[in-house]
């Protein structure tokens, strides 16, 4: 392996409690009481529609939907980081990378907006050598092309390079781009996911475990 492309969401940062905060606030708007952070982490990796599903039982097809989904988003950009951390270890493993000459970015299905000022609040920013937001392609993953996209600017070949997610779809993007993919297990796996169905290579417990 010569280059290694994260998740962002439940991989290289816990985003969770900034997401269910801003769930929590837009379920106190609609007087309903918020909802505990073990609740709402396993749906952190599945963006609002996985988050308006849990908070108020709806989804895309609903017509309270689109409404409800602008409000999240725009209270989100306010607290990207406001809770959010790396998880405990990334940046011990992202130094060591460097520390090797090994190339890594980001590939995620988390619009521009929100990743790439993440990023930078994260000081993540100037350190990777790409940055794939869920709408820098025409395709999001599953689909291959942000996976190849990154590639490409990592100068790596995806036959080279890993791929560290934690959820089923980050498995099938890798796959499909002729990747090798873990799983994330400390991640957002939820208890309806079945990893060891999704095809992967493996799975770690720790950040650190990647380096083996």
């Amino acid at each position: 392996m010569t280059g290694v492309l994260f998740d962002l969401d439940g991989t290289l940062a816990d985003t969770a409690l900034d997401l269910g905060y801003v769930l929590n606030i837009l379920r106190e708007r609609h007087g309903l009481p918020p909802l505990p952070a073990a609740v709402i982490r396993p749906y952190a990796s599945h963006g609002t529609p996985g988050l308006l599903h849990i908070g108020f039982g709806l989804s895309p097809q609903d017509a309270p939907f689109a409404a409800l989904r602008a409000d999240f988003l725009d209270l989100y950009q306010r607290h990207l980081s406001t809770h959010t951390r790396l998880f405990p270890g990334i940046d011990a493993l992202l130094q060591e990378l460097d520390a090797r000459g090994l190339p890594w970015g980001v590939v995620t299905n988390k619009p521009e907006r929100f990743t790439l000022p993440l990023m930078e609040q994260l000081g993540l920013m100037k350190r990777a050598a790409s940055i794939v937001g869920g709408d820098t392609c025409a395709h999001a993953k599953p689909h291959p092309e942000p996976m190849l996209h990154a590639c490409r600017e990592l100068n790596v070949a995806p036959e080279n390079c890993l791929y560290l997610g934690d959820a089923e779809r980050d498995v099938a993007a890798a796959r499909a781009a002729n990747m090798r993919a873990l799983i994330a297990a400390y991640g957002y796996l939820g208890a309806d996911d079945e990893p060891d169905t999704w095809n992967a290579d493996g799975s770690i417990d720790h950040p650190a475990q990647l380096l083996a």
